[in-house]
């Protein structure tokens, strides 16, 4: 079956509007996770005092209200997403900690509609690799960036480096008879690979590319708290397992239970993670 790539982002929004309460609630073990390669994209991105940002698949915001916090009463974050129910989260959060300098807007990231030259820096984090015409979303972050403004995005390497991921990935297509993805379509891996997304950033146009490797593991007291977490925020997962009836669903989760207790030590909980971060000039 031909990929339609219509379905697949009306498929995705509706999977985020229903995982945007769970993605909300693990915010602090995201902040954990992902802290180190956020500050690296923050840095990467040049995201400072009186910058103003925009945020691509922003998500809850958690990352978002780093870079808030970043550029202070002088600066200014927009954070984009497709889905509006975890923008309402992400809106809510900076309203919590005071944070006038925040404002959010619904928006597919490949229909992007704004002004041009008007941001210092543009983030992406672990979002670029779901869009199914990157180049597209990477050419309209061009264009609203300044001259001489960066973007930088997160996203997971190699399915080798990631079994946290991979190995309930690939569960999952087993049992619901999928096939691999083909090349080019939008998927957790689809940027992972050595060079891939400094490649990407310079098709679209961007110079002076930089990339890193950031070692991420997934650190939860148990397997079983991994499995929650994947089973109530990882909306890919379920568009995956749709096909299936419910009881086909349940056995595939247990079976990722089964293979997610291969990483827990004596300390518990270590899921392999790796990510790659990459940022350009425009």
């Amino acid at each position: 079956m031909a990929f339609d790539a219509t379905t697949y982002k009306a498929t995705t929004r509706q999977q985020w509007q229903d995982a945007a309460e769970a993605w909300n609630a693990w915010g602090g073990f995201l902040a954990a996770w992902l802290g180190p390669a956020t500050e690296a994209m923050l840095d990467m991105a040049g995201v400072g005092p009186g910058s103003v940002v925009l945020d691509v698949a922003a998500g809850a915001g958690q990352q978002s209200l780093i870079a808030a916090r970043r550029v202070g009463s002088s600066g200014r974050v927009l954070a984009t997403d497709i889905s509006p129910d975890i923008l309402d989260y992400a809106s809510e959060n900076a309203r919590i900690e005071g944070l006038d300098n925040f404002e959010t807007l619904e928006a597919d990231g490949e229909a992007l509609d704004l002004p041009p030259d008007s941001f210092d820096a543009a983030i992406s984090r672990v979002g670029l690799i779901y869009f199914p015409d990157q180049q597209r979303a990477l050419s309209n972050i061009l264009r609203a960036l300044k001259p001489g403004g960066r973007f930088a995005a997160i996203v997971y390497s190699t399915p080798e480096k990631n079994g946290f991921f991979s190995k309930p990935v690939s569960i999952i297509r087993e049992r619901a008879k999928l096939p691999p993805p083909a090349a080019g379509q939008p998927g957790p891996f689809s940027l992972g690979a050595p060079g891939t997304l400094a490649k990407v950033l310079r098709l679209a146009g961007f110079r002076n590319i930089e990339e890193r490797v950031v070692d991420a593991p997934v650190v939860l007291p148990t397997a079983a708290d991994c499995l929650r977490f994947e089973r109530e925020s990882f909306g890919a997962m379920h568009q995956m397992l749709s096909g299936l009836g419910p009881d086909e669903q349940e056995a595939a989760w247990a079976e990722i239970g089964e293979a997610l207790a291969d990483f827990e030590t004596a300390e518990g909980f270590k899921g392999p993670c790796e990510l790659v971060v990459a940022a350009g000039t425009k």
